[in-house]
């Protein structure tokens, strides 16, 4: 950049830049960057030319100089300023996490002395494990809503664009609001998951302190929603259905935001989504905070993860206004009902989505991979709506959420003193409609039954879910029909007093429960609407039993299907064949007449199998707790003629017991009496003398046994047990599986489905 001083009283039709080219001037074949090094002057018919070159900015590219085109997401990933962390984040302990660091200390201290000391602790860091399992699964299945919130803020939780470059194939982010400003809070881009093209509108929180700062904390300007509406509007015009995710504490609040028209910009974006034409789903991943999350948030589907959190205001904000401390948070989380499970029974969410145990962050791409399974289902709900459907579906979505009757009789007292709670208003749909929507959705799980299809998932989940509300409602109509609504209030006073004090349940509590529900039990079959409660449940059952069966037969396919990859690959096939032919070659009937090398094949090769079948169940998000062969192998120091020797040594230690117990005075004494009692007794012992044998030779039975019985000899029968039904279940596996030309036994995996249920293939 050059600056160029002149004096227009000495110039006569010269330019400044023919003073540079002219030959004359002293200078000719400098380059400029030479000359900016340093100011200079040149002096010619009275005139002066001073320039200076000031160093540019230097702009930081995204673009590599070599751009990888195979790159996951696309090549032009390339041009996105969201980069891997070059430094791993920092572990953040929440405060009622502080137990499990404790028993992570004992873990590392235990292992620190096992590799010092070189004893062997395996068996108190399982109890560890164990230990910390058990605990991690306690705490995070019993949240309190305000530690729901702690875990939504947390720092290390996935962000926006972690979920996106985890769940597209490709991902373009598109910039600006075509007003002259790019709000890096809220972040807009066209990807595609499973070739399907969608409009990906998200806000987006810093990972660090320095991408915090450059985010705004999540918290958008009009700006930002400006541009997410202009993003709206392409989608809508190219036919693009719409994700946001939403992340925020709230709009960015303020001087200039309130300036550039933050409620404006809010309120444009609400009526506009309500006219958009394409499906709309909105998932909060974190915090929705207010109108900030709103803005982009009228869908036809609201989800959420099953930490994320969702309000009007914050649990701080709320406690300070109405318990004037921001300590009362606690107490306002409960009392907003912010979290994922009450939003759902309010009818305000649609649906969650899981997370691992330890939060999002523990497994973000599990979590992410959830929350693609999720897109995908729910769009294919949304997607064979017409335009009509799916835009009175969003209309209605909205337009039911806070029901309220209308012409209520309303006690008086009630207006004037303004009572703490009123009783809940149900909206039930009338017994005709759902029972026509009953016989709706059991004719499409019959056809697809005929068509070996898999039921309307989606569906079936609604359904199963206004089944329990009903449910629900009709309990409620029948306790009040029995004249037990009184007692069950009291009896809840009473359970919400102990509960509140932490204390256990009082046994006279427990059995003023056990009456109530026994009397209720009695007089529920002449309540009015017992035959439609009895209808509900059946319906309930009925649903949920064809839910478990699809899940798991779905989850049945997938398994299969890993098998049949694994069992199918070339170098598996291989091993299998030659392994075969060895056995094969050595004439052997049995395993144990197998020599040891190729024993010890047959296990790695079985072994091999079994992790990579592992790891492909892992892969879609299974926890395999234990492999099990159809048919057990015993290694040679278990072989039958070994087990025999060892049961004869262990008899041989109990008759050497036996002996030394009937060498003792006190054994013999009592044998003696046995004999003189039969004897005095003769061929017909009377009642009395019978009695008196049998005491005297129940005693002599207890001191043998304890004799005989210590925790050495105890230890070894319960092994030689344990080793005896092994060689049963050998020779009738090992032979059979020999006599199939030793083809490998498809291993029986148990699975955790993560929800305290298994599945064994």
């Amino acid at each position: 950049m050059a600056s160029i001083a002149y004096s227009t009283a000495a110039f006569t039709g010269t330019s400044a830049s023919d003073l540079l080219r002219s030959s004359s001037n002293g200078v000719s074949g400098i380059p400029l960057k030479t000359l900016g090094k340093a100011p200079f002057s040149v002096k010619k018919r009275d005139a002066t030319v001073v320039a200076k070159l000031k160093k540019g900015k230097k702009h930081d590219y995204p673009w590599p100089a070599d751009p990888d085109p195979n790159v996951k997401g696309g090549v032009l990933t390339h041009l996105s300023h969201f980069k891997p962390l070059k430094e791993k984040q920092k572990p953040v302990t929440l405060d009622f996490e502080k137990p499990l660091v404790e028993i992570e200390k004992k873990m590392i201290d235990v292992r620190r002395m096992a590799n010092e000391t070189g004893l062997d602790f395996s068996d108190q860091i399982i109890l560890l494990e164990n230990k910390y399992q058990q605990a991690l699964k306690d705490l995070y299945t019993h949240l309190t809503p305000i530690q729901r919130v702690h875990i939504a803020r947390h720092p290390n939780r996935p962000t926006f664009l972690d979920h996106i470059f985890s769940i597209t194939d490709k991902f373009v982010e598109l910039h600006g609001d075509r007003s002259g400003y790019d709000d890096p809070a809220i972040v807009t881009g066209i990807g595609t998951i499973d070739d399907r093209r969608y409009m990906f509108i998200g806000q987006q929180k810093g990972r660090n302190t320095k991408e915090n700062i450059h985010r705004n904390f999540g918290m958008p300007t009009p700006h930002g929603y400006r541009k997410a509406l202009r993003m709206m509007y392409y989608a809508d015009h190219h036919g693009f259905p719409i994700v946001t995710f939403i992340d925020t504490p709230g709009a960015y609040a303020d001087l200039k935001s309130e300036e550039l028209g933050q409620g404006e910009a809010i309120a444009h974006n609400l009526r506009t989504m309500f006219g958009l034409k394409v499906p709309i789903v909105s998932i909060v991943i974190g915090e929705g905070g207010s109108g900030g999350a709103l803005a982009i948030g009228c869908a036809n589907k609201l989800l959420m993860l099953e930490n994320a959190v969702f309000y009007v205001a914050s649990p701080e904000a709320c406690a300070a206004i109405l318990w004037k401390t921001a300590k009362a948070s606690p107490k306002a989380a409960e009392k907003l009902r912010i979290t994922a499970p009450e939003l759902c029974r309010l009818q305000i969410c649609d649906g969650i989505i899981p997370e691992p145990l330890g939060g999002a962050h523990a497994d973000p791409a599990w979590t992410s991979q959830q929350i693609k399974a999720t897109i995908n289902e729910t769009m294919d709900e949304l997607t064979a709506m017409d335009t009509e459907k799916l835009l009175k579906h969003r209309t209605h979505k909205f337009r039911k959420l806070g029901g309220f009757e209308e012409n209520a009789q309303v006690d008086p007292k009630k207006k004037v003193n303004m009572k703490k709670e009123e009783d809940q208003i149900v909206r039930t749909t009338p017994n005709e409609e759902l029972e026509g929507e009953v016989e709706k959705l059991k004719q499409q799980i019959l056809k697809a039954k005929e068509s070996s299809s898999k039921p309307p998932e989606m569906a079936l989940k609604d359904m199963i879910e206004k089944l329990k509300k009903e449910v629900d409602h009709e309990y409620s109509e029948a306790i009040k029909a029995t004249g037990l609504k009184d007692r069950l209030d009291m009896l809840r006073e009473e359970v919400s007093k102990v509960n509140s004090r932490d204390q256990l349940m009082n046994p006279v509590i427990r059995d003023k429960i056990e009456k109530l529900k026994d009397e209720f039990n009695q007089k529920l079959s002449a309540a009015p609407n017992h035959p439609t409660l009895q209808y509900k449940l059946d319906m309930l059952k009925e649903f949920s039993k064809a839910k478990s069966l699809s899940d798991a037969a779905t989850l049945k396919q997938e398994v299969n299907k890993k098998f049949n990859e694994i069992m199918s690959r070339p170098e598996i096939n291989e091993k299998l064949e030659a392994l075969k032919a060895e056995v094969q070659n050595s004439g052997s009937s049995s395993f144990a007449d197998l020599d040891q090398g190729l024993k010890d094949k047959v296990l790695n090769t079985r072994k091999e199998v079994e992790l990579e079948m592992i790891s492909a169940l892992k892969s879609i998000g299974l926890i395999v707790e234990g492999v099990k062969s159809n048919a057990k192998v015993l290694s040679e120091k278990d072989s039958p003629s070994i087990f025999k020797n060892k049961v004869d040594h262990l008899n041989e230690e109990i008759k050497k017991k036996i002996e030394n117990a009937v060498g003792s005075s006190e054994l013999k004494n009592m044998i003696e009496l046995l004999k003189l009692e039969i004897a005095m007794a003769g061929n017909k012992p009377d009642t009395e003398s019978k009695s008196k044998i049998e005491a005297i030779q129940k005693q002599i039975k207890q001191r043998l046994s304890e004799a005989i019985i210590s925790s050495e000899l105890k230890e070894k029968y319960e092994d030689l047990k344990e080793k005896n039904s092994e060689v049963e279940q050998y020779s009738a596996g090992a032979d059979e599986s020999l006599q199939k030309e030793t083809k490998y036994e498809e291993p029986r995996l148990e699975i955790n489905l993560g929800a305290n249920s298994s599945f064994a293939q």
